[in-house]
């Protein structure tokens, strides 16, 4: 089940940034879509690795949101320290979109899993 959480979550930074150079007209091309991707790629991988040391269910929400800032927090910092743009209003688009995904998958995954009788 982690690994498929794992899977989801890059996949859901990989349309992030898909759409996102898409809407930026930055095109589609593989060393571009690595260049944008890493710094998230990174941050995601450290909050996945804090979730598992600390033996918690990623699918959780809680997991999520470590998952989610991990992966906003430190993608922007990588970012400016490789020198790429950070502007406000791109650090609200990240964590609104990752956020809704990563954690509104989890919310599903929840639902429909453990509903509420």
């Amino acid at each position: 089940m982690t690994r498929r959480w794992i899977v989801i979550d890059i996949l859901v930074v990989l349309l992030f940034v898909g759409i996102g150079r898409s809407n930026h007209h930055h095109g589609d091309s593989l060393s571009g879509m690595v260049s944008t991707t890493w710094p998230f790629a990174v941050g995601l991988a450290i909050g996945w690795l804090i979730v598992l040391v600390r033996r918690q269910n990623g699918v959780s929400l809680g997991a999520g949101v470590e998952v989610w800032l991990a992966t906003v927090a430190l993608g922007m910092i990588l970012r400016v320290i490789a020198g790429q743009g950070t502007a406000f209003a791109f650090i609200v688009v990240a964590l609104v979109f990752l956020g809704a995904l990563m954690l509104g998958l989890r919310l599903v995954r929840s639902s429909l899993f453990n509903p509420s009788t």
